[in-house]
């Protein structure tokens, strides 16, 4: 593993802490733009690396949030880490649409679906709503930045070489 990966990861990592201070009113805790910098970060890391960063990130924003959901904050990361691997694959593939209704769907929808068993189906009912809003601010941040930020360091703007 380089030494550059591992920098750009803890840098990805820190911003999506600095998201997490961007806070999406809600009942149920700690929604935050928080996985922006992740989905970002799709354009110059490796899938596991994103994953980690997006973990990271969620983490930390956790942590300085009071853990509201306890030791299910483990679980979200871990979530975190996948679904942000697979979006970063899905970019290195080219399948830009797909990665975020991927992102979407993955995150909004299917990663809030185990507290329908470990807390209640009224938790999740209740969960969903602002955990999709918060999905679909933090893709439209990203997708809206996305494309300045690679042109940019693909050397356009003179700022890599």
């Amino acid at each position: 593993m380089k030494l550059k990966t591992m920098t750009v990861t803890a840098l990805f990592a820190a911003l999506c802490a600095v998201g997490g201070f961007i806070k999406i009113p809600s009942g149920v805790g700690s929604l935050a733009l928080d996985t922006v910098p992740a989905l970002l970060a799709a354009s110059f890391l490796p899938p596991f690396f994103v994953g980690f960063a997006s973990m990271a990130g969620h983490l930390a924003s956790a942590m300085y949030a009071g853990f509201p959901l306890g030791p299910f904050h483990l679980l979200i990361a871990i979530e975190m880490l996948i679904i942000l691997y697979v979006f970063a694959r899905l970019h290195k593939a080219g399948r830009h649409s797909w990665k975020w209704i991927f992102f979407v769907v993955a995150n909004g929808l299917l990663a809030p679906l185990p507290f329908y068993f470990l807390v209640s189906p009224a938790f999740f009912v209740g969960a969903v709503p602002a955990i999709l809003l918060a999905t679909v601010l933090n893709a439209i941040v990203a997708a809206v930045v996305m494309p300045v930020l690679s042109k940019a360091a693909s050397g356009r703007f003179g700022l890599v070489r």
